[in-house]
């Protein structure tokens, strides 16, 4: 594939389906089901979202994308939330194109979306670095973890 949105990033090689529409690159979202154009951030998203099914477990079905959320009355979107097996959120992702480095603003974005969401897991990518942390709500901590767990290390204690 070519074009200004396929980057090499840190993440296993996925093939996709992809194809030009005058002169624009679009990628089938097999989450959605469309074609949806192909932006540096939407390769990244759609890299993130492969990585987690395949090499860590997660469950497509409990996998939500580009969902609304009302932000202190604004409605926001978030990239990407996985839900647990009884459906509360679980992790919640921020993602970026691959030429922006991942910066504080970056992991506000995602820290502002989760204040309503509540996830234990937040993530910040820009497909060359990813960034874990787990949040203890009732002790009030959060713990950078090295990589994203396995979906079943995640929930185990559900």
């Amino acid at each position: 594939m070519n074009g200004a949105a396929i980057h090499k990033l840190n993440l296993p090689e996925f093939e996709f389906r992809t194809e030009n529409r005058n002169g624009l690159l679009f990628i089938f979202d097999e989450f959605r089901g469309k074609w949806i154009r192909l932006t540096p951030e939407e390769w990244v998203r759609q890299n993130f979202i492969r990585y987690l099914t395949e090499h860590k477990g997660f469950p497509g079905p409990l996998i939500a994308l580009e969902k609304r959320v009302d932000i202190n009355g604004l409605s926001q979107r978030f990239d990407l939330l996985v839900y647990n097996r009884r459906g509360a959120p679980l992790l919640v992702a921020e993602f970026k194109s691959p030429a922006i480095r991942v910066s504080q603003l970056a992991f506000d974005q995602a820290v502002r979306y989760n204040s309503e969401l509540k996830a234990p897991y937040v993530v910040v990518s820009n497909g060359l670095a990813h960034y874990v942390c787990h949040i203890d709500f009732t002790e009030g901590k959060a713990v950078y973890l090295s990589e994203v767990p396995d979906f079943a290390g995640l929930t185990e204690a559900d």
